[in-house]
C-alpha cells in the first residue's frame, strides 16, 4: 500500500506524462514540420521568450494564491492552447500559441517542483528519513516517469507519419548539407523537408489534443491539495502583505550569490535540450533519415532518460550529484565532438540512435539533479527559486532557437561546448562553498500526520531561512 504522498507524486507524474506526450512530440517536430522561413523554431523562441516573462511575475502570485494543485491544472490549459495552434499553422497561429503557452509554462513548472519538495519533506518526516533524500527520489521517479512521454508522443509521429505515401528515397548530393562539415547559405531548407500529407498532421494534432485534455481532467481529479490551507491563509491574509514583495519574490532572490552562480548550469539546461530537439532532429536525422525518423529517433531519447532518470535519482544518494554532473558534462563533450565531424548517411542508421541516447542520459542528470539542487539551496523561498530555475533555462532555450536560422550548424557546437565549460566551473564553486557553508534545511510541524484524509488534515510546514 503507496502512502499518500507517494500517491499524489505518481498523480502528478503521470499527468505530466500525458501532457507532454503531446507538447513534447509537437516540439521535437517544429523544426522539420514548419521549416519554411524558420517558422517552426521562431515559434519555439517565441514561446520560451514568455516563459521567461511570465518566470519573472507570474508564479510566486499564482502559487501562493491557487495552490500547487490549481497552479498545475491551469497551466496544462495553456500548453493544450498550443496544439490547438498547430491544427492550422501559421505565424499568427503559431505565435500566439506559443505566447500563450510560455505564459503558463513557468507556474506549471514551479508548481510542479514546489509540489514534490513539499510533499518529499513531508513524507521524510513522517517516516523518519533525510527530507532531501526522499526529494532526490522523489524526483527521479517524476523524470522516470516525465520523460517517457517523448517515448509514446514520437511513437504516435512515427506511426502516423510512417503511413504517409510520399516518403522518397533522399538522393545522394542532398547528403551533402548534412551535418556540421559544410556550412551553407540557406539556414532554414535542407535534406528532406517534405511535409507530411495534411491529413496526417490533422490526426496527429487531433490526437495530441485529445491526450492533454486528459491530463488536465486526471490531475483535477486525483490530485491533493496539499497545500490548501496556506493558499488560504495568504488570500485571507495579503493585505497584511507586501504585494510587491510576492510579486518581485523572483528578482529579489537574485541577490542571493549561491543563485547568480548557478546561472550558466541552467541555461545550460535549455542549451542542450533545444540542440537535441531543433539542430539535432533538423540537421542530422531530418536531413540524411527524413521525417519519419524524427520520432523514432527521440524515442530513443526519451526510453534512455526516462530509465537514467529513475536510476540517478537513487545513485545520487550513494555518488552524490558531482559525480553524476562530471558524467553528464563528459558525455556531451564527447557527443558535440563527434557530431563535429560525423558526417551523416542512412547507411550509419546506429549511430543516431547510440548519439540520441548519450543525450538522454546526461540529459538526464541535468533535470533530475538541477532541479533538486534548487529544492535544497533554496528550501525557504521554493517557488521564487523554481521560477529563476525556468527563467534562466527559458533564456538558454530563447537564444538557441534565435541564432539557430542564422549561423551555422559547427558554430552552434562551439556555442555549446563554451556554456558548457563555464557551467562545470561555476556549478562546482558552488558546492564548495556549499560544503563549506552548509544550507539550513526545511522542518515541517505537521499536525494529524496518521490521518490517510490528507484534504482534511491540517498539515502546514515552517520553513527555516537558508543561510549562506
Amino acid at each position: 500500500m503507496i502512502s499518500r504522498n507517494t500517491k499524489n507524486i505518481l498523480v502528478v507524474s503521470f499527468g505530466f506524462l500525458l501532457l507532454f506526450t503531446a507538447y513534447g512530440g509537437l516540439q521535437s517536430l517544429q523544426s522539420s514540420l514548419n521549416a519554411e522561413d524558420g517558422m517552426g523554431v521562431i515559434s519555439l523562441s517565441v514561446l520560451y521568450a514568455a516563459i521567461i516573462l511570465s518566470s519573472m511575475f507570474l508564479p510566486p502570485i499564482m502559487i501562493k494564491n491557487l495552490g500547487c494543485k490549481w497552479t498545475i491544472v491551469l497551466s496544462m490549459g495553456c500548453y493544450v492552447a498550443y496544439s490547438f495552434g498547430n491544427l492550422s499553422p501559421g505565424w499568427a497561429s503559431l505565435l500566439s500559441t506559443s505566447a500563450i503557452l510560455g505564459l503558463g509554462g513557468a507556474p506549471l513548472w514551479s508548481a510542479k517542483c514546489t509540489y514534490l519538495t513539499i510533499t518529499g519533506n513531508l513524507e521524510g518526516q513522517k517516516s523518519n528519513k533525510k527530507g532531501q533524500d526522499i526529494i532526490n527520489q522523489y524526483f527521479g521517479v517524476f523524470f522516470f516517469i516525465f520523460q517517457s512521454s517523448a517515448v509514446w508522443g514520437n511513437l504516435m509521429s512515427s506511426l502516423i507519419f510512417g503511413q504517409d505515401s510520399n516518403i522518397a528515397e533522399i538522393p545522394e548530393e542532398d547528403l551533402q548539407y548534412c551535418g556540421a562539415a559544410l556550412c551553407y547559405d540557406n539556414f532554414t531548407n535542407t535534406g528532406n523537408t517534405t511535409r507530411p500529407a495534411k491529413s496526417l498532421v490533422d490526426t496527429l494534432v487531433g490526437s495530441y489534443i485529445g491526450v492533454g485534455l486528459l491530463a488536465i481532467l486526471f490531475v483535477a481529479v486525483f490530485l491533493d491539495n496539499v497545500d490548501r490551507d496556506l493558499a488560504k491563509d495568504f488570500r485571507q491574509n495579503k493585505g497584511n502583505q507586501s504585494f510587491c514583495s510576492t510579486f518581485l519574490a523572483t528578482f529579489a532572490l537574485l541577490r542571493d550569490p549561491k543563485l547568480l552562480m548557478l546561472i550558466p548550469l541552467t541555461m545550460y539546461s535549455g542549451f542542450e535540450q533545444s540542440f537535441m530537439s531543433g539542430e539535432y532532429t533538423k540537421n542530422y536525422v531530418t536531413c540524411a533519415l527524413g521525417i519519419h525518423y524524427v520520432g523514432f529517433v527521440m524515442i530513443c531519447f526519451g526510453a534512455t532518460n526516462s530509465v537514467c532518470s529513475f536510476a540517478f535519482g537513487r545513485l545520487a544518494a550513494y555518488t552524490g550529484r558531482i559525480a553524476l554532473f562530471c558524467l553528464a558534462a563528459a558525455t556531451n563533450l564527447g557527443c558535440l565532438l563527434g557530431l563535429l565531424y560525423w558526417r551523416p548517411h542512412p547507411d550509419q542508421l546506429p549511430v543516431f540512435f547510440v548519439i540520441s541516447a548519450l543525450w538522454g542520459m546526461a540529459d538526464a542528470v541535468w533535470q533530475t539533479q538541477t532541479n533538486v539542487l534548487y529544492g535544497i539551496l533554496f528550501s525557504a523561498n521554493k517557488e521564487a527559486a523554481f521560477a529563476n530555475y525556468r527563467m534562466w533555462e527559458s533564456l538558454g532555450f530563447v537564444i538557441a532557437f534565435a541564432y539557430s536560422t542564422y549561423i551555422c550548424l559547427s558554430t552552434k557546437i562551439y556555442i555549446v561546448m563554451a556554456v558548457l565549460a563555464l557551467t562545470m566551473v561555476t556549478y562546482l564553486y558552488v558546492e564548495y562553498n556549499e560544503y563549506k557553508h552548509p544550507t539550513a534545511q526545511v522542518s515541517y510541524d505537521m499536525h494529524n500526520p496518521e490521518k490517510d484524509d490528507l484534504k482534511g488534515a491540517n498539515e502546514k510546514y515552517v520553513i527555516t531561512q537558508s543561510q549562506l
